[in-house]
């Protein structure tokens, strides 16, 4: 990337934390050998050995740790409504999204209460600034703050979406955009649906993880 394409100064550049190493084929999580399972992580291969959630999502991509420095920019961005932020990871995720194959993207929704908080959905402000249209075919029926659940309150969650119109997805290779991976539930739940509505394939890509 250009130094003139960047929206975002040397200085705050040098407090991310770029994912890098021998990664969980799935999630991108950095394998350790008392954590991982041949290619996946441990979490990824409980996931898959569970025949409810095996094979819906093919792969997420995540660019950056989750440290002190990022936590505080997606904060400010996302309850703070420093849309600005977005635009400083712009080039970031412009380069991630031509390393990856997809038809369509597809942001993770926000239930209407907490659009109408908010007055924007992260998500899709990233997928804006870095100059993508995108689909919205998932609604979110489960509307309680995922950052107040326990890991296992998560992974045991009921479906929380539902599909709109599967017209959008049949048949095509969605990516998933979202701003932060934790459990992988949010987006395993939003595969699923979408892989059940025809959808081909589904991968994702967040900020963090």
């Amino acid at each position: 990337m250009k130094e003139q394409e960047m929206s975002i100064c040397a200085d705050c550049i040098g407090k991310l934390d770029p994912i890098s190493g021998e990664l969980c084929k799935v999630c991108s999580r950095v394998l350790s050998a008392e954590f991982r399972r041949d290619t996946l992580c441990l979490d990824c291969h409980r996931w898959e050995l569970d025949p409810k959630w095996q094979g819906f999502l093919t792969e997420n991509r995540s660019l950056f740790h989750y440290n002190d420095f990022i936590k505080e920019s997606i904060a400010t961005f996302k309850y703070r409504g420093d849309y600005a932020i977005a635009e400083a990871f712009s080039s970031f995720i412009k380069d991630a999204l031509l390393k990856l194959a997809f038809d369509s993207i597809a942001i993770i929704p926000l239930s209407s209460e907490r659009l109408l908080e908010r007055g924007f959905n992260q998500a899709e402000a990233l997928a804006i600034t870095a100059g993508e249209t995108c689909i919205q075919p998932l609604t979110r029926i489960h509307s309680e703050k995922q950052s107040k659940k326990s890991r296992r309150d998560r992974i045991n969650l009921p479906q929380v979406f539902q599909i709109t119109d599967p017209e959008l997805v049949a048949g095509k290779k969605i990516l998933l955009l979202d701003d932060i991976y934790t459990t992988g539930s949010t987006l395993r739940h939003a595969a699923k649906a979408l892989k059940l509505a025809g959808a081909t394939e589904i991968r994702s890509l967040t900020l963090a993880r």
